[in-house]
């Protein structure tokens, strides 16, 4: 029987690709051979392709995302170069809306747009025929969706992150999202979820299940039964849910409140405080209503609590994007600052020159200046995002912020005047300087212009920090 193989090339060791497992399942329910092959980006290509061309298949195909193209596009190069015969597969998010760029690539047989498991069917059954298949197959939404598992099987050793989706589409139009260029929700019925969930509890590792529900309260009661449900002790792992906070009420807060500490994780898109930004997107959300919600659900001290900052959205400059991050500072556990990118079959895409967006040509796409954001500015706000995962978000150095704010900065300007800070006084980049160094920097750039007992209370509070975290001996002038 042809061999399929089905490829993703990952962010990192913890994340594992539901995609080709979907695909398996698929070629393996009409009887058709395939097996997975995965791999990281950290991983040496060399191997990385030796591990292909082992494997000798009839078919490869490659999931593809804006994370994994380029790297994936070479490896399948070098294949179809090595394997002339095998024909190649491009499909994913990445290709579906461009894909004449894909299919006029020479070791491109074959690209698929749109969901896949009724293509790759196709494709393979096409093969295993001695037929040629045609160079663009458009995927069809799968009736089977709402029928089938975790995909996910025990005796196959899960990475600590694994992903399971209870719908596809969403009900919201952001023009910075793919979800725009779809139409409807489907999804599985509350019962079939929790039993579906249920399967993972064939693994003993500790997981984290994160939903990869574009909102997964669309359907705010089925939400709750889903949470009721998962309060059972039957439930052991951790899950992560991308809500809507406008569609949260206080019924929803009390079933979440009474999750244990650590099993729920919960990922809000705040994205900007500014309303016209908001409005340019598409995003009909009342900014201050959702930084409420917010502060209620981390207040609720049980939940791990992720607020979404996308900087380079229409009419935000750095003013604008600075209130952002005041606002949503102290309204979470993780405050999650990412940049604007400029995806293929998003509108905001079409619509980049009306508000003066300059984006990389190069996948991710990002944007590198807008009407309102110089590029500069943009790469400020690089640093202040590095800056904030190192500091806050890391959970380092909760002594030292404690103090510091808001009691003498306002976030932003503490991260900013941090990152110039650093920039005068070393010439290495954030990446570069070690944690104990840190220390050290964020001692002098905090200290200056304190008085004594204020210059005291930051030692305390830094050495604290060092203690909690670092084995090594502590700089001298903490």
């Amino acid at each position: 029987m042809m061999k399929t193989v089905l490829f993703a090339l990952n962010a990192g060791y913890s994340h594992s690709a539901l995609a080709v497992r979907i695909l398996r399942d698929a070629l393996h329910g009409a009887g058709l051979d395939a097996e997975i092959l995965e791999a990281t980006a950290s991983d040496r290509t060399h191997a990385v392709l030796s591990h292909l061309v082992e494997a000798d298949a009839a078919l490869y195909s490659f999931s593809c995302y804006i994370w994994n193209i380029d790297a994936t596009l070479a490896l399948a190069a070098d294949l179809k170069a090595l394997l002339p015969r095998a024909h190649v597969v491009l499909g994913g998010p990445e290709v579906s809306y461009n894909p004449g760029h894909y299919t006029a690539l020479p070791f491109v047989d074959t690209v698929v747009t749109g969901e896949g498991e009724e293509a790759i069917v196709q494709i393979a059954r096409a093969l295993d025929k001695g037929e040629q298949p045609p160079s663009l197959v458009v995927g069809k939404p799968f009736a089977g969706f709402l029928s089938e598992g975790i995909h996910y099987r025990a005796g196959e050793a899960p990475p600590k992150l694994v992903y399971y989706e209870s719908s596809r589409g969403c009900p919201f139009c952001c023009s910075f999202c793919l979800s725009s260029a779809e139409e409807g929700v489907r999804a599985k019925p509350y019962e079939q979820v929790l039993r579906e969930l249920a399967e993972f509890e064939a693994f003993d590792e500790p997981l984290t299940v994160k939903l990869v529900d574009r909102t997964f309260n669309f359907d705010r009661e089925r939400a709750k039964r889903i949470w009721r449900g998962l309060l059972s002790p039957d439930f052991t792992k951790c899950y992560h849910f991308e809500v809507a906070a406008h569609l949260l009420d206080d019924e929803s807060l009390e079933i979440l409140s009474r999750f244990p500490k650590g099993k729920v994780r919960l990922e809000i898109g705040l994205q900007s405080t500014n309303q016209k930004t908001l409005a340019a997107v598409a995003r009909q959300t009342d900014a201050e209503a959702v930084l409420e919600m917010a502060r209620r659900l981390t207040a609720l001290g049980n939940l791990h609590l992720h607020l979404d900052l996308i900087a380079g959205l229409p009419h935000e400059d750095l003013a604008s994007f600075s209130h952002s991050f005041d606002a949503a500072y102290f309204c979470c556990d993780v405050l999650q600052l990412g940049f604007l990118k400029l995806l293929h079959g998003t509108a905001l895409r079409r619509e980049a020159d009306r508000y003066g967006i300059v984006f990389s040509q190069k996948s991710p796409y990002t944007v590198l200046k807008t009407a309102v954001l110089s590029f500069e500015e943009l790469e400020l706000l690089h640093a202040v995002s590095d800056m904030t995962e190192r500091l806050r978000d890391s959970g380092r150095f909760p002594h030292t912020l404690g103090l510091l704010l808001p009691r003498f900065f306002t976030p932003f300007a503490f991260y900013r005047g941090f990152c110039d800070f650093l920039a005068r006084e070393s010439d290495r980049p954030l990446q570069r300087i070690g944690q104990r160094e840190l220390f050290g920097y964020l001692s002098r750039y905090a200290g200056a212009g304190m008085s004594p007992d204020e210059r005291e209370a930051l030692s305390e509070a830094l050495r604290a920090d060092f203690s909690m975290s670092e084995v090594r001996r502590a700089p001298r002038d903490l």
